[in-house]
Parts: structure tokens; C-alpha cells; sequence
């Protein structure tokens, strides 16, 4: 486990930048080497993501939902409604047809003290500025390592693997949304309606037609008029 105060050149998915400024945020990454096959990768994923809710919820008594497939967001009812929290990345490192190993990073914005930067103050927000108060980042570090380490053990079987993926489910913020994904085959626009056992989000599509699945892409929560 690595844990920075702050961070420069940090990255998510397709390279974006990721920086924070020292004490803003809880920056960890975890070297894993699980007994998975490269096809199952996404599940430690699962796993990050719900136990960062966890330790939201625990620490900061703050519920954010997981955005299809690495962010964690506020959700409806909010007045931070849809900002983002965290972001998480899992990188694999994959030989002869065997996963090796994983890296699995998060970067979850704890402590702003209202001085949010003017690019992200309508796309993001800090735990404090939602619950009114500062937030112990070495207490959600505690929790959020807990929470990883029992879901980790969960996927050791099956009826465990579809625990975890049933919180993934519950806990999703784009599950019921309308949304927009964004691939380089093109764009999509229709309703998230589920997420299937291999991790991919089921869309109904605009104008009707079969559901479809999408493995990778860029998902927009769109309003329903929009």
C-alpha cells in the first residue's frame, strides 16, 4: 500500500490528469496479485469502489454511488447532485495468459477547506464541504483497506463474487439514469438498465431496438429532457 499527501502527475482512465494539492485527499494505490483470471480484472475494481462507499458512509456519513465504471459520485437529492468524489483505476499486468498482478489506485477528495479549484467547483466536491465539517483521511484510509480486504476474500467463491457484484448494483448512480457513452465506435444515448455479471452496462437505446452491452466508453448522466 502507497500513500501520498499530495500529488502532481497522477492519471485516471485514458490518461487524464488527476492532481491534488497536499492534505486535500486520499491518494492510495494497493499492489494485489489475485487468483483471477484476466477476464475477472474488473472485479477488484468492484470491490475498490464499494468499499470507498463504505467508508464514506462510516467515516464522513456521506453516501455517494459508484458511476459506471470507476467514479464515485453524490446522488440525486443532494445539492452536490451528480459531483464527483473519487475517481478509481485498476492497471493489470497480464503474462503467458495469466494475470499477475494489479495495481488499483483511488484518489478521493476529503478535505478543501471551501477552496475547491475554479475548474472542478461544478464537476467535483470534497467530503467536507458536503458533510460541513473536516474528515479524518487516515480513518477512511483505515476503513476503505478493511472494506477492500473482505470483498477481495468475497470473490474467493462464487456465491461471494455475486454478493459483491449485487452491492455494485445497488450502489450504482447510473443504473436508472439516462446516459451517454461515449466509445470510439461512435456515441450512444439511451437508458442504463443494468450491469451485467462481466461487468459491462446494458443500455436501451433511443429509439428502441435490442439492448445493448458496453464493455468501454465514457458515460455522460444526462437529464431526462436532454
Amino acid at each position: 500500500v502507497l500513500v501520498a499527501d499530495h500529488q502532481t502527475a497522477g492519471h485516471g482512465r485514458l490518461g487524464r490528469e488527476w492532481t491534488a494539492p497536499p492534505g486535500s485527499s486520499l491518494l492510495v494505490s494497493v499492489l494485489l496479485r489475485p487468483d483471477l483470471a484476466p477476464g475477472d480484472a474488473f472485479l477488484v475494481l468492484g470491490a475498490a469502489a464499494v468499499a470507498a462507499c463504505d467508508a464514506c458512509r462510516d467515516v464522513a456519513g456521506c453516501h455517494p454511488g459508484i458511476k459506471w465504471p470507476n467514479d464515485l459520485v453524490i446522488v440525486a437529492g443532494d445539492r452536490f447532485a451528480g459531483r464527483k468524489i473519487a475517481g478509481l483505476l485498476a492497471e493489470t499486468i497480464v503474462r503467458d495468459g495469466r494475470l499477475e498482478a494489479v495495481v488499483v489506485g483511488m484518489g478521493l477528495n476529503v478535505n478543501w477547506d471551501d477552496r475547491p479549484p475554479s475548474a472542478l467547483d461544478e464537476i467535483a466536491v470534497a467530503l467536507d464541504r458536503i458533510v460541513g465539517r473536516p474528515v479524518d483521511r487516515d480513518a477512511l484510509l483505515e476503513s476503505w483497506l478493511r472494506g477492500l480486504d473482505h470483498w477481495l476474500t468475497e470473490l474467493d467463491t462464487p456465491e461471494g463474487r455475486e454478493r459483491l457484484q449485487a452491492r455494485v448494483r445497488n450502489l450504482s448512480a447510473t443504473v436508472g439514469r439516462r446516459v451517454r457513452v461515449e466509445q470510439a465506435s461512435g456515441t450512444l444515448v439511451g437508458d442504463a438498465v443494468d450491469i451485467t455479471p462481466a461487468g459491462h452496462l446494458v443500455i436501451s437505446p433511443d429509439g428502441g431496438g435490442p439492448r445493448i452491452e458496453v464493455a468501454v466508453g465514457d458515460v455522460v448522466h444526462l437529464r431526462h429532457r436532454d
